[in-house]
């Protein structure tokens, strides 16, 4: 018999909980907001996973951790379209051009990194399917799933506390005017940049986080972290519908940016 359910009542821990310590072997179908993720478990552990909207061929899988080019993934996709992963990973291990390692850690990655991303969804349904198997045509694996469950639970966790800090991204952000706040003094990841090259109160935190290609989860975390850093503050969207430009600054360079950045902030504290 299926189990179906609601991410609402039901969240994905729990249901990795569920399959761990019952053992399950069968396929977990979770339709989230617009993508559908299929996860394959055999005795309680994880033996495949995948995203609809998403290559997971094999071929693209190894590209995607470095393990052949860009020209020898498109040459696979053009020669070997035909050819199951199973098939593939043979050739490539007897072509030379990857090891056995390189296959099972490729792969392990990948599944993995699905799993996690499911982590972040909080609406959606699911349905799991007792004693299904993976597709024919791909490379299972079996990987506890132990620290999986515990790591979704420090993330569901942290996902509740953000939402109480910022509960709605339909709210803008702009650049506080506190003193003896210096973001020159502040090191900020790749993300946060990103983010901070569209504080503008015109710009909602879910567009910015569109244009950054960020999650509610990945936008919340990185919106926290400015606001203890005494940087940004939340204010109300200044306009009731923008399109954000991706081009805001008139040089591409990373480094022009960051000046560029440094000195609007100089200018709208000195106002």
């Amino acid at each position: 018999m299926a189990l179906k359910g609601n991410l609402r009542d039901f969240t994905i821990t729990q249901l990795l909980n569920l399959v761990n310590l019952a053992k399950k072997t069968g396929n977990l179908v979770v339709e989230g907001p617009g993508e559908v993720a299929q996860i394959n478990f055999r005795d309680g552990k994880l033996a495949f996973a995948q995203l609809a909207h998403e290559d997971s061929s094999l071929a693209a899988i190894l590209q995607r951790n470095s393990k052949i080019s860009v020209s020898q993934y498109k040459l696979l996709k053009e020669r070997a379209a035909r050819m199951t992963d199973k098939e593939l990973g043979i050739l490539l291990i007897n072509a030379g051009y990857v090891t056995q390692e390189d296959i099972i850690a490729s792969l392990q990655q990948y599944f993995i990194s699905v799993l996690r991303r499911l982590f972040t969804w909080v609406e959606g349904i699911f349905h799991f399917e007792q004693d299904a198997r993976p597709p024919d045509d791909k490379i299972a694996l079996r990987i506890d799933l132990e620290n999986l469950i515990i790591e979704g639970s420090r993330q569901m966790r942290e996902w509740e506390q953000l939402q109480e800090e910022i509960p709605s991204l339909d709210m803008a952000l702009k650049f506080t005017d506190r003193p003896g706040t210096n973001i020159r003094n502040v090191n900020l990841s790749v993300e946060e940049w990103r983010v901070v090259q569209y504080v503008n109160p015109q710009n909602s935190m879910r567009q910015i986080a569109k244009a950054s290609k960020l999650n509610d989860l990945e936008i919340r975390r990185v919106v926290y972290s400015l606001l203890q850093a005494g940087l940004v503050e939340v204010v109300r969207v200044g306009a009731p519908s923008v399109t954000i430009s991706g081009r805001m600054f008139p040089t591409q360079d990373r480094e022009e940016q960051k000046s560029l950045v440094n000195r609007l902030i100089t200018r709208i504290r000195s106002m």
